[in-house]
């Protein structure tokens, strides 16, 4: 398995590739092809980890885990509820999630994120993981109050910084049960396995690209488990996915 980022150091932003303990420098991009060069000075620690992808949307699956409905009050849903994230609400680690004045509550949501690393339309299920580049961490970011206000997701969900992603794309994985955890602050709030989804991955795959097209680096955000929380400026919060890794965000006012 490998896992994918990109990076900054000296003023200079690249794709590198994680293999076996060891960060390389890689030519290319992860949807075309990726050679791997000389290592990177420091590893992961010499460098600022950016978001690892720049999806043209997010669509993300509401209500996809049963406990996470029963948490909300609401019935299991029949097919996928979908709503998208704009690119603008993406950041990366390490970059701060911006709660708006005047807004209210807001949570956090640990995700699975799934990127796609070839255009994908009308899918059907069982060629589904020829179209994924690999797995990554989201956290989809939710004004609450408002999102109880309204019928539709797009304000709630859709605030710059209420993106965030990464550290990395692990690839080499395939739709077997993963654990997907929620801290704040060290304390787990979220704790649940991908076992649970109401909708696989390959379900989501076909369901979606029947509606519309995704394109390398769209991400479909696979829905949260119960344990959802508010966050408050001055809290650090990490969205951990099983065999892919640890994103981390601290909060913040806007300014």
């Amino acid at each position: 398995m490998d896992r994918i980022y990109r990076v900054a150091q000296d003023h200079e932003s690249f794709f590198a590739v994680e293999r076996d303990g060891n960060l390389h420098r890689a030519a290319g991009d992860p949807f075309t092809s990726l050679s791997m060069g000389a290592p990177v000075r420091g590893g992961l620690a010499g460098v600022r980890i950016l978001p690892p992808v720049r999806p043209s949307k997010i669509v993300c699956v509401g209500l996809n885990y049963k406990d996470h409905a029963a948490e909300q009050g609401k019935a299991l849903p029949a097919e996928p509820l979908l709503f998208i994230k704009p690119a603008s609400a993406v950041i990366g680690p390490g970059d701060p999630i911006l709660l708006p004045p005047g807004v209210g509550r807001v949570d956090h949501e640990a995700e699975l994120g799934i990127v796609i690393g070839a255009r994908a339309h009308r899918v059907a299920a069982p060629a589904a993981w020829d179209y994924i580049l690999g797995m990554i961490c989201v956290n989809d970011v939710t004004a609450r109050d408002l999102q109880k206000k309204e019928v539709g997701y797009t304000r709630c969900k859709g605030f710059d910084t209420f993106a965030p992603i990464g550290p990395c794309v692990a690839t080499g994985l395939n739709g077997d049960a993963r654990g997907v955890e929620g801290w704040v602050n060290g304390a787990r709030r979220q704790a649940s396995s991908t076992k649970h989804l109401i909708f696989s991955i390959e379900y989501l795959v076909e369901f979606i690209t029947f509606v519309m097209t995704l394109e390398p680096g769209d991400i479909i955000s696979t829905g949260t488990p119960e344990g959802i929380g508010p966050i408050a400026a001055g809290d650090t919060v990490t969205v951990k996915v099983e065999a892919v890794g640890e994103l981390t965000n601290p909060v913040e006012d806007e300014a």
